[in-house]
C-alpha cells in the first residue's frame, strides 16, 4: 500500500482521473498524512445583478467553520456570519440532497443537490441546475502532501428570507468549489472565480489561481465556454486585486464593488485574507468579455 501511495504521489499532477493508490472524495481520507491536518471545504459563489453570494463549510482536522455572504449590490450592503464548529457539528451552512436532511458528500456524483443557511435569523436555499461539466484534479502539495479538488459553473436558484423579513428569489450564475487534501502548514495563494458573457453572446465562467493547485499543466485552473469542452489556460499572473494577467497577454481587469477581510488568530489557525466581489472586463485568455461577475481573493493562511 505504501509503494502504491509512493507511486502515485509521484505521478501527480492529474487533471480529469485521480490516480490508483490515493484516496480522494468520495472517499474517505485520514485525518492526518504528510505531517499535516486534513482541510476540507464545500464552497459556492453565486454573482447576480441584484446580489451576490458565498456560503462554505469549512473543516480543518476535527474542527472547522462555516460561513456566509450577500452583497446587496444596489445599496453596498454586505451581510454576513462566521461561525466556529466543533467536531461533528454541522454548522450554519450545509448541503443536502432529496426531500429530507441527506447530507452530500464531496465527490458523489447525481442530482437534487442544494446547500441551506440557517443564521440567526436568516435562511436560504440555492438549488443547482444546468450544471457544467467538473474539472476535477490531484495536485502534490508541501513535502509528500496532495490535494484534490474539483470545479463546475451552475444556474442557482436563491430563495433566501433575510433575519429583518426582506425575501430574495433569484437566478444566478455561480462556482461549485469542492477541495480536500492536505496543503503546507503555511499556504498563501491568490484566486478569482466569476461568470460572464463573451463578447460574441457565448457564457463563459473561470477559475484561475496562483499559489495552490497551479503547476504548469495538470492544475486547477479551467475556463468555461458554452457549447466547448472546459480547457486549462496557461499559468497566470495576479496584479495584486486589480487583474490577472496570461501568458499570452490578455488581461482580465476587476472593479471591486464591496469587500470581506478578515485577519484572525485562532492559535491554531491563522488567516488573513481579502475576498472583493465585483465586475471584470477586458480578456479572459483571448476571450473578449462584454461583462462578468464575480470575486477576487488575496489569502494568506497557518492551518
Amino acid at each position: 500500500m505504501a509503494k502504491d501511495r509512493t507511486a502515485a504521489l509521484a505521478s501527480l499532477p492529474a487533471r480529469g482521473e485521480s490516480p490508483a493508490g490515493l484516496p480522494v472524495p468520495p472517499n474517505s481520507m485520514p485525518l492526518r498524512f504528510a505531517g499535516t491536518w486534513r482541510k476540507r471545504w464545500r464552497y459556492v459563489g453565486a454573482y447576480g445583478e441584484r446580489v451576490m453570494l458565498c456560503a462554505a463549510n469549512v473543516r480543518i482536522g476535527p474542527l472547522g467553520q462555516t460561513f456566509w455572504a450577500l452583497l446587496d449590490r444596489e445599496s453596498g450592503e454586505i451581510l454576513e456570519n462566521t461561525h466556529q464548529l466543533l467536531p461533528a457539528e454541522r454548522g450554519e451552512v450545509w448541503t443536502e440532497r432529496g426531500g429530507g436532511f441527506d447530507p452530500w458528500e464531496m465527490g458523489q456524483g447525481g442530482k437534487g443537490i442544494r446547500t441551506r443557511i440557517e443564521s440567526k435569523g436568516t435562511t436560504a436555499r440555492l438549488r443547482f441546475r444546468d450544471p457544467g461539466e467538473w474539472v476535477e484534479t490531484v495536485c502534490p502539495a508541501g513535502e509528500g502532501g496532495y490535494v484534490w479538488t474539483r470545479k463546475r459553473p451552475s444556474t442557482i436558484e436563491l430563495h433566501m428570507v433575510l433575519a429583518d423579513g426582506r425575501v430574495i428569489d433569484d437566478e444566478l450564475r455561480g462556482i461549485e468549489d469542492e477541495s480536500a487534501g492536505y496543503h503546507p502548514r503555511h499556504t498563501s495563494w491568490r484566486w478569482s472565480a466569476g461568470v460572464g458573457t463573451a463578447a460574441d453572446g457565448r457564457g463563459v465562467a473561470w477559475n484561475l489561481v496562483d499559489g495552490v493547485n497551479d503547476p504548469e499543466e495538470g492544475s486547477e485552473r479551467a475556463i468555461w465556454v458554452d457549447g466547448e469542452e472546459p480547457r486549462e489556460p496557461g499559468p497566470v499572473d495576479f496584479q495584486e486585486l486589480d487583474a490577472v494577467t496570461f501568458a499570452g497577454g490578455s488581461r482580465l481587469d476587476f472593479s471591486a464593488e464591496a469587500e470581506r477581510s478578515a485577519d484572525e488568530n485562532k492559535i491554531l489557525v491563522k488567516s488573513k485574507y481579502r475576498q472583493p466581489f465585483g465586475t471584470f472586463s477586458g480578456s479572459l485568455d483571448g476571450i473578449e468579455l462584454a461583462e462578468g461577475t464575480g470575486v477576487m481573493e488575496s489569502h494568506d493562511a497557518t492551518w
